[in-house]
C-alpha cells in the first residue's frame, strides 16, 4: 500500500511539472532577441509578426468593420488576414483552429463551406499552388493544428509562409513533393489546401 501510495504521488507530481513545462515552452517568449509583435517576413504585401510560445495570446484583431481575422499573432490570424488583404475574402465561419479549417467531409474539389474555398486533400489529384492555404494536424505539443500560406512551389519542393511556428523556429519552411500517379503528397503530415474558389485579382482592402 506504501509503494502504490509513493507511486501515485510520483506520477501526481510528474504531471504537475509536465504541465508547467508545457506552460512555461508554450506560452513564453524563450527567445530573448525578437519581440512579440515584430515583423519577421512579409509575403505579397502582408506582414507576418512574431509571437514567441505558440499559445501566447495578444488580443483578438478584427478588421475596421469588425471582421474577425483571429487572435494576434497565432497562425490562423495571419491566414485569414492574408486572405482578407490579398482577396478582400471572408470566411462565413469566422472562428475555429486551424486544424478545423479542413473538413474532413468536404470532397475533393468541392466547395468547404465554413471557409468559402475549394478544398483539396493532401495525395490527391490537384498540385499545390502559390496563395493556397496549407492545414497541418495537431501534434504532441500543439494541439490546435497549424495554418500557413504557399509561398512557393516547384516539381519536388513547397515553400510556405508561417506566422507562430515556436519562438526559435524561421517563417519559413519546405516540405517535400512527391507525385505518384498523378497524386500529389507534401511531406510532414498536411492533411490539405484550400483555394479561391475562382481567379480572384488581388485587391488591397482597409485593414
Amino acid at each position: 500500500m506504501i509503494r502504490l501510495r509513493t507511486l501515485l504521488l510520483c506520477l501526481a507530481g510528474a504531471a504537475v511539472l509536465a504541465a508547467a513545462g508545457y506552460r512555461v515552452v508554450t506560452y513564453t517568449n524563450l527567445n530573448p532577441g525578437q519581440e512579440v509583435g515584430a515583423v519577421v517576413d512579409e509575403f505579397n504585401g502582408v506582414k507576418v509578426y512574431y509571437n514567441g510560445g505558440v499559445n501566447n495570446s495578444e488580443g483578438r484583431a478584427l478588421s475596421r468593420d469588425g471582421y474577425n481575422l483571429g487572435i494576434k499573432y497565432q497562425c490562423v490570424e495571419f491566414v485569414k488576414r492574408y486572405y482578407f488583404e490579398r482577396f478582400n475574402h471572408r470566411m462565413p465561419d469566422a472562428f475555429g483552429n486551424a486544424k478545423d479549417f479542413f473538413d474532413a467531409n468536404t470532397a475533393q474539389g468541392a466547395l468547404n463551406p465554413k471557409r468559402a474555398l475549394v478544398q483539396y486533400r493532401n495525395a490527391g489529384s490537384e498540385k499545390p499552388q502559390v496563395d493556397d492555404l496549407i492545414v497541418f494536424p495537431p501534434t504532441l505539443f500543439n494541439p490546435y493544428g497549424h495554418v500557413a500560406i504557399v509561398a512557393n512551389v516547384t516539381e519536388r519542393e513547397v515553400e510556405i509562409v508561417q506566422q507562430n511556428p515556436g519562438p526559435f523556429s524561421g517563417s519559413r519552411a519546405r516540405f517535400a513533393l512527391e507525385a505518384v500517379d498523378g497524386r500529389w503528397t507534401v511531406a510532414g503530415s498536411a492533411l490539405g489546401w484550400l483555394r479561391v474558389a475562382a481567379a480572384l485579382s488581388p485587391t488591397p482592402v482597409p485593414f
